[in-house]
Formats: structure tokens, sequence, C-alpha cells
């Protein structure tokens, strides 16, 4: 069966940092692009992260740029999600998702579906 178990979700102030998980399994790792969306109550969905696996390509929401980091091992066959300097504003749930055709989905208003999806983590960041 596959498998995205996201992980490491939790409160923090605002300038704190989270990791998130998402653990993968069912589908070869490698070939799929593999990433990061969040929903506010009230907002869009929005693409934060993703990334290639084979080939190292990575996106990040204008949003996030500079304060998210998307990383791999690949051994464990998890992604991770490091979130520094945190506002108010990141409080969402966070859903980890993976696609075989590439990263296109998560890069806003280009959503053509995604193979995979997980339950979600909740992030909230006070103020």
């Amino acid at each position: 069966d596959v498998q995205l178990q996201a992980s490491g979700g939790g409160l923090v102030q605002a300038g704190g940092s989270l990791r998130l998980s998402c653990a993968a399994s069912g589908f070869p790792f490698d070939d799929y692009a593999i990433g990061w969306f969040r929903q506010a109550p009230g907002k869009e969905r929005e693409g934060v992260s993703c990334r290639v696996g084979s080939d190292g390509i990575t996106y990040y929401a204008d949003s996030v740029k500079g304060r998210f980091t998307i990383s791999s091992d690949n051994a464990k066959n998890t992604v991770y999600l490091q979130m520094n300097s945190l506002k108010p504003e990141d409080t969402a749930v966070y859903y980890c998702a993976a696609d075989r055709g590439g990263c296109g989905s998560f890069y806003p208003g280009v959503y053509y579906g995604l193979d995979y999806w997980g339950k979600g983590t909740q992030v909230t960041v006070s103020s």
C-alpha cells in the first residue's frame, strides 16, 4: 500500500522553527517528486515546496523562500521540510504529496492533480 506519513507539526512562537517529515512507502521514492502543500482556514491550498528525487530540482513558494528548506534521506524514503523564522501566516495544515510527473502541480495556478496525498499535520505559529 502507498503511504505518505507526515509528522512534526506543532505549536511554536513566531520566529521559531519546526521540521516536518514525510515518510513514503509503496512506490519508488527516487522516481517521484515529493513536496508539501498547506491550507489555512478560509484560504486556498498553496504549494509550499517540492523536490524531484533523481534531479535534485527544488521549488519554493515565494512566501517561504529563504526560510524553508526541503531535503531528503533516500535511505529512509523520507522528505523533510525545515521551517525557520516562522510567522503567524505560516499557520496551516501541511500535507505531503507525491507525483510521478514532477513538481508542476505545486506551482501557483498550475495544479493538474497528484498521484498520492498524505494526511495533514497542523502547524500553528503564535504571535
